[in-house]
């Protein structure tokens, strides 16, 4: 177990006016998720990077994930592809063909020697694409035919953007076929090595597309009553369970959030109805986006909307992520908001975030300018550990 979060307890306790009796901050209490020991509550968000050229993971990504690996840690990986045509951002790897599989094991493996738990997130981006990303040129798939009016999407090269591609709408009969290339890539993943699968269900993309009521305007037993907009989900919920096993598999969702233009008219109608029917399933977790987290990406807006409706139907393992700082973090550990919390922006540029939310040390910034470059290093590999800084000083 990391020490840190013990010794360092009773500073970061005097810093931020806890009670001293506690033994240890919440983020660093040991938690059981499922089949997997947690030796503390700080998971590494699934964060895009844009740096699997051609869409194959590569070996720079060996060092970037082991960077943030601890003992007993919690790791999800960047949206992974499931087939030819899920793309739509550059250079995001793929998890379905025999090479995408060889070139995840390395990286896995190095995951798993320094301690860490690594689940793959897997995802279809339905219509945030655009022609140039699918074979042939064909339109983008999607739940409904209608264009993301506003914003462009990056090119497949990195250089250059344009309007959304108009998508095709899925006919009944083809889903089934979509629900079996997330049953595929599952079992994929767990070759490749991987503890586990992240359904991407958040954000916009097909799953959602299929969720949320301002995209979702299907006449079939897929579209309009909100058992059916969940019936897609389900599907692949079911089948993905069948081919790796519930305890295996997370689900993330965000039914507060509007990006690609997707809202929904009740979001906590929505958010508690996708935790309820997935109760059934004995998950590993359910892992929820923060109603504060803006369609931009760039800040966190004002609500009074929480994700205790949702956390409260999910009677499982909850995960929690959007804009936490260690205060926020420890916060949601205390009152059982969230069972653990999954830091994005603070993890990418902290390759050790869990030592320095355990120290109370300062936090290196971010830059976003770096986020999706294809550069191998640069925003990637080279954000300095507490040791660099205290050699530098």
């Amino acid at each position: 177990m990391d020490c840190y979060w013990t010794y360092h307890n009773r500073i970061c306790s005097k810093e931020s006016g806890e009670d001293e009796k506690h033994e240890r901050m919440p983020l660093g209490t040991p938690y059981k998720l499922g089949r997997f020991q947690l030796h503390h509550r700080v998971a590494l968000a699934p964060l895009t990077r844009c740096r699997s050229y051609n869409h194959l993971p590569q070996p720079h990504a060996v060092l970037y994930y082991s960077q943030r690996t601890t003992p007993g840690g919690l790791l999800i990986s960047e949206a992974t592809g499931i087939s030819d045509d899920c793309h739509g951002y550059p250079h995001t790897p793929g998890i379905q063909t025999d090479e995408e599989v060889e070139a995840w094991k390395p990286i896995v493996k190095a995951v798993h020697d320094k301690g860490g738990i690594f689940i793959c997130q897997i995802w279809h981006t339905g219509r945030v694409s655009h022609t140039s990303y699918q074979p042939g040129g064909a339109p983008p798939v999607s739940s409904t035919n209608r264009a993301i009016a506003k914003g462009e999407v990056t090119l497949p090269t990195g250089v250059g953007t344009a309007p959304f591609s108009t998508p095709r709408a899925l006919k009944t009969e083809e889903i089934p076929t979509y629900v079996e290339m997330f049953r595929v890539a599952a079992r994929r993943s767990i070759e490749a090595g991987f503890d586990g699968v992240e359904l991407h269900g958040a954000h916009g993309y097909l799953i959602e597309q299929f969720l949320k009521s301002s995209v979702n305007d299907r006449t079939d037993k897929y579209g309009g009553s909100l058992e059916n907009r969940l019936r897609f989900l389900l599907e692949i919920v079911e089948a993905v369970s069948e081919e790796i096993g519930a305890d295996r598999l997370g689900v993330r969702i965000s039914p507060f959030t509007d990006y690609a233009e997707s809202e929904d008219a009740d979001a906590v109608a929505l958010g508690v109805a996708i935790a309820e029917a997935l109760n059934k399933f004995n998950l590993l977790y359910l892992h929820c986006v923060e109603p504060r987290v803006a369609k931009n990406d760039t800040h966190f807006i004002e609500t009074d909307r929480t994700l205790w409706p949702v956390r409260n139907a999910f009677k499982g393992s909850f995960l929690s992520a959007g804009g936490f700082n260690r205060a926020e973090g420890n916060d949601a550990i205390r009152t059982g908001r969230a069972d653990v919390v999954v830091f994005g922006r603070h993890f990418l540029a902290n390759p050790d975030l869990p030592k320095r939310l355990a120290m109370c040390a300062p936090f290196n910034k971010y830059d976003r300018s770096t986020f999706y470059t294809q550069d191998p290093v640069v925003g990637y590999t080279d954000y300095p550990f507490l040791e660099e800084i205290s050699a530098q000083s």
